[in-house]
């Protein structure tokens, strides 16, 4: 299935969360700790100003983000855990 999110929404596949906590402990799924960092697989055409043009995104496909903890709307897509978020949920592109 393919995703086309509105307006400034993105669409993030969130990265794996830590199988291993720093000292080599295995954690259990309740104690592993929500990612905060994804890529991105869709975006949408941007916001709608007030003279009816639209502000490009920031971001693109494929850009890893770093984006808020508890922010957006996780769903399963294609039976994969993604997350829609505002662009200004997104705090940064990292290389």
């Amino acid at each position: 299935m393919t995703i086309r999110p509105l307006g400034d929404k993105c669409v993030v596949k969130p990265s794996e969360a830590e199988e291993k906590s720093a000292g080599g402990i295995i954690l259990p799924d309740a104690a592993k700790q929500k990612p905060q960092e994804g890529t991105v697989i869709a975006v949408g055409s941007g916001r709608l100003l007030d003279d009816g043009k639209r502000n490009a995104l920031t971001v693109k496909v494929g850009d890893k983000v770093v984006y808020s903890k508890y922010g957006g709307t996780e769903f399963k897509l294609d039976g994969e855990t993604v997350v829609i978020l505002d662009e200004d949920q997104i705090y940064a592109i990292s290389e």
